[in-house]
């Protein structure tokens, strides 16, 4: 509800018995001055003003009884408040919010509410102008400077997230709360099909995020936030322009909402190109003397997204299109440097968002997505269009809020998705499949007095069919002929043994076809369940401490499996979870059943929520029984990749100095190996993930503002071993000093060294981090105009990223200037 100066006029000096049972006060800072435009929401009706520049608020036609307020405004802590309204009566009051350093934001993507400073799971948001400031071609290097989070770097083109040590199918990517459904969780070298430039805020839930997103999200969620689907129809918007120089990159972004009576309508726009990067040194550390170019590495992208809602009292219903397209580099794909390898991307979303609002209902409100995806992804060589992967996804969830009920606020959630997965050509390493999940959850909240305890279950039922697996006839060898490669008794195993309905496979073999395939079909259910408990209580103004303890069960994703063969992005040949290996370096199907991961873990937080000083500090322990990884078998195999380039060394740099998977020839062996590929196989055990994370804020004047953070992971397996490629320490500060227009930003961040390794990877050297930008504030009317230098790795220092698979050929890029230009209205 809009406030005006005429109502709230009317509102205060109007006897009670003419305005009856309004609900009206006024905001300040601890000084007693007024906080304009600070948001005062009723949570159990749904209903929000806004504060006039005299601090003062007024909502109207308020039925008697106890109501919560939640007040908030940047730079302050949040307030809850409880408010009583009797009949025939006016309440009134003053809500005084207390300086917070450290920024307080709401995120969109749960029912529940959750913040930074409140909430018993911890919760990470990025927007405004650090958004802005941090943004990258790709989410991963969008978001590593937040606590807890790092990036699988993939040369520039490609990266996910990667939280408190886990990514993959681990972590769920979601735009507005819904599946981003791209092909990003099975290898490092696919994209992300999202945009941060034209975002509103980036959301991670750090930890298991089970609860209100599924099996999926067990290791954390990254939730995208646009307003694609417009909640208000006032006039606002950015743009964006900017030039690089590291990759010649040129970018331009653009959103405007806009709308007249109860439509709204929303369009935004990027376009981005650029091309392949520099770095400090040759790219390939085998290679001292090449060019300082990481090749493969350029990218050309754009799309845009148009949406409309209609707006009524009760709530809102709207729907929004977006196209978005993708044309990037593969670094390490490019088979001698023969040809130009590239991925050529190209995603249609649809999404239907809304909220009804009740008045007179044991239901509070209702909150529904729907969303349907069709993504395609086409890897070229030159002119030859190698292969394809494509993902049509459909998904519903619908919320259904209560009132209070014995002081307990919360609800019931319905959840539908259905994905199907299609991969041809030479490296597609995972057969065709359909994933189906429906699940049902429950969510609710109260207040003990200085407690704030949550709790939640989920109950899903995912189905998993593939019709057409294949057990190719590999020709799976050492290259140390030496080397005994004993895998015990434990994979002793009959090969003509029977799996039941799971696995109908044809045993007939024509022995005399080194090519010959087994095919068989797969179906396999699962019933993941998950529990969560949290607790927040508060010690006093300033202090809180919370817990959160869950239990969260993953069913394991289809590449997970189903995998056998190459893949190139990762150069290694994949083997699934369904096979195993003989002691005669044979694969057959494994004989032991497909278990759910299940995740037990502890949350433990400490926050300073006021003051000039502030801090939250999480420690964090995670026992995953059943973890899925990838084990190194010792054993290479054809990657049967040959497009005859005419290079008789082609395919050499794919992997002869993969940090992970080289294999020396002791023996001075002559054999050309240059188109073998280090056999992975998919395996699980149980394994342990636990470290902290630590954020300082600190407002030293009112012009410097001071930010620290450190996180630490530590993950291996429970028998002994280390997980790979796990993040290393990291230690960072921010400085930021504002001064009437002007802002300056310098940021150092220090990455450990990462020794903690597992068989087949090598350790990696730790490097330090140093960035900083100048911005300039530029009003032009109803235009606030900034423009902006930046300046990234300053040192210029030679970094290889200890996540990335591509650590040894593609080094983070070298000094980076940017320029550009940003606008809101």
């Amino acid at each position: 509800m809009k406030l005006t100066r005429v109502a709230l006029g009317l509102s205060l000096l109007m006897p009670t018995s003419i305005l009856a049972q309004t609900l009206s006060g006024s905001v300040t800072n601890a000084s007693g001055q007024p906080i304009s435009g600070a948001v005062v929401e009723i949570e159990s009706l749904k209903r929000t003003a806004k504060t006039n520049e005299k601090g003062q608020f007024v909502f109207s036609d308020i039925k008697e009884g106890n109501y919560d307020l939640h007040i908030f405004s940047p730079g302050f802590a949040h307030l809850h408040k409880d408010a009583t309204v009797a009949a025939n009566q006016s309440e009134s009051g003053v809500y005084v919010l207390a300086r917070s350093a450290i920024e307080v934001i709401d995120i969109y993507v749960t029912p529940m509410h959750l913040s930074v400073m409140e909430s018993a799971t911890p919760v990470s948001v990025l927007s405004g102008d650090n958004l802005r400031r941090q943004q990258a071609a790709t989410l991963g290097d969008t978001l590593e400077k937040l606590p807890g989070v790092q990036t699988n770097f993939h040369g520039n083109v490609a990266s996910t997230p990667i939280i408190r040590g886990l990514s993959g199918p681990r972590v769920l990517i979601t735009q507005n709360g819904l599946d981003v459904s791209d092909v990003s969780r099975v290898g490092p070298d696919h994209a992300v099909a999202g945009e941060a430039s034209t975002a509103q805020q980036i959301e991670v839930l750090r930890g298991p995020a089970t609860l209100f997103f599924g099996s999926g999200a067990i290791g954390g969620v990254v939730n995208v936030v646009d307003k694609r689907v417009p909640t208000s129809n006032d006039t606002r918007g950015e743009f964006l322009l900017e030039t690089q120089t590291v990759n010649d990159q040129s970018l331009a972004t653009f959103n405007v909402t806009t709308g007249m009576d109860n439509v709204a309508f929303y369009a935004d726009g990027f376009y981005r190109d650029s091309d392949d990067y520099e770095t400090p040194s040759a790219p390939d550390i085998d290679d001292p003397d090449g060019p300082n170019v990481v090749e493969n590495s350029a990218e050309e992208s754009h799309g845009f997204t148009l949406g409309t809602s209609y707006l009524f009292d009760q709530g809102y219903v709207g729907v929004a299109v977006e196209q978005f397209n993708r044309e990037y580099g593969i670094p390490g794909h490019s088979h001698g440097g023969v040809e130009s390898v590239f991925a050529d991307l190209e995603q249609t979303r649809y999404q239907l968002l809304g909220e009804y609002n009740f008045q007179d209902s044991l239901l509070q409100s209702i909150h529904f997505r729907a969303g349907y995806t069709d993504y395609d992804h086409v890897e070229i060589e030159g002119s030859f269009a190698g292969t394809q992967f494509s993902n049509e996804t459909e998904e519903v969830r619908v919320e259904f809020l209560h009132r209070p009920l014995a002081g307990w606020r919360g609800g019931l959630s319905v959840h539908y998705k259905g994905s199907d997965v299609f991969a041809e050509g030479e490296e597609a390493f995972t057969p065709p499949s359909e994933m189906e999940m429906f699940a049902l959850a429950l969510m609710e909240e109260r207040h003990f007095g200085n407690w704030l305890v949550q709790l939640g279950g989920r109950v899903e039922r995912v189905t998993l069919d593939a019709a057409s697996v294949l057990l190719p006839d590999i020709d799976a060898h050492e290259h140390d002929d030496e080397h005994d490669h004993d895998h015990g008794d434990e994979h002793d195993h009959d090969d003509d043994h029977d799996h039941g309905d799971e696995h109908d496979h044809d045993d007939e073999h024509d022995h005399g076809s080194s090519e010959f395939i087994r095919q068989f079909d797969v179906a396999q259910e699962f019933t993941p369940v998950s529990l969560s408990a949290g607790a927040v209580y508060t010690i006093n103004d300033e202090y809180n401490v919370g817990i959160s303890l869950s239990r969260s069960q993953r069913a394991p994703s289809a590449s997970e499996l189903l995998s056998f063969g190459p893949h190139i992005g990762t150069r290694t040949y994949e083997v699934g979870a369904l096979f195993d290996l003989t002691s005669d370096d044979e694969f057959i199907l494994a004989q032991t059943p497909i278990d759910l991961e299940t995740a037990n873990n502890v949350d433990l937080t400490f926050r300073k929520t006021q003051g000039d000083v502030g801090f939250v500090f999480n420690i964090f322990y995670n026992q995953v029984d059943n973890y899925y990884y990838q084990e190194g078998t010792g054993l290479f195999a054809e990657s049967g990749h040959d497009h005859d380039h005419g290079d008789e060394h082609a395919h050499e740099e794919e992997h002869a100095h993969d940090d992970e998977h080289a294999h020396e020839d002791e023996h001075g062996d002559e054999h050309d190996h240059s188109d073998e590929l280090p056999v992975y196989l998919f395996r699980s055990a149980d394994a342990i993930l636990h470290g902290f994370e630590l954020q300082v804020a600190w407002q030293a004047t009112d012009a410097l503002k001071v930010d620290m953070f450190a996180d630490y992971v530590k993950a291996r397996l429970k028998d002994g071993g280390d997980l790979p490629r796990t993040s290393p320490m990291r230690v960072g500060t921010h400085l930021q000093y504002s001064l009437d227009r002007l802002r300056a930003d310098l940021d150092i961040t220090h990455f450990a060294k990462q020794d903690n390794i597992s068989s087949f990877e090598t350790a990696t050297d730790g490097y330090t981090l140093v960035d900083a930008s100048i911005t300039y504030n530029i009003p032009l009317g109803d235009i606030d105009l900034s423009v902006y230098l930046s300046g990234e790795n300053l040192t210029d220092e030679e970094a290889r990223v200890h996540t990335s698979f591509l650590k040894n050929i593609a080094p983070r890029p070298g000094r980076n200037f940017a320029l550009g230009v940003r606008g809101f209205f």
